[in-house]
């Protein structure tokens, strides 16, 4: 059974960080693509971040440029996104998604559940 499974969310302040990871279960993620979005109440979801497994090619949203990091552990068969700088407007659930293909924020094959970032003093 193909499960992904979102964890490190939490509370931070105002130019902190956090670590998000995304396991993954009943598959290997060495040829997928992995991608995180994020979601507020309201609002779209919206593309953080993906890699692709296959080609190593990695991309960003501008809004997390030069202050998020994502990073593939195939050994622990996890996506990690590394989120440093943290702004009250990152505030949001954050979701990570697994698919083939080239790294894209386009539409999914499987997604997690989620976890919620909250960035407030």
């Amino acid at each position: 059974q193909v499960q992904l499974v979102e964890s490190g969310g939490g509370l931070v302040q105002p130019g902190g960080s956090l670590r998000l990871s995304c396991a993954a279960s009943g598959f290997s993620l060495a040829v997928y693509t992995i991608a995180w979005f994020r979601q507020t109440p309201g609002k779209e979801r919206e593309g953080v971040s993906c890699i692709s497994n296959s080609d190593g090619n990695i991309q960003y949203a501008d809004f997390v440029k030069g202050r998020f990091t994502i990073s593939s552990d195939s050994a622990r068969n996890t996506v990690y996104l590394q989120m440093n700088s943290l702004k009250p407007e990152d505030t949001a659930a954050y979701y990570c998604a697994v698919g083939l293909g080239l790294c894209h924020f386009g539409p999914y094959d499987y997604w997690g559940q989620g976890t919620q970032v909250t960035v407030s003093s």
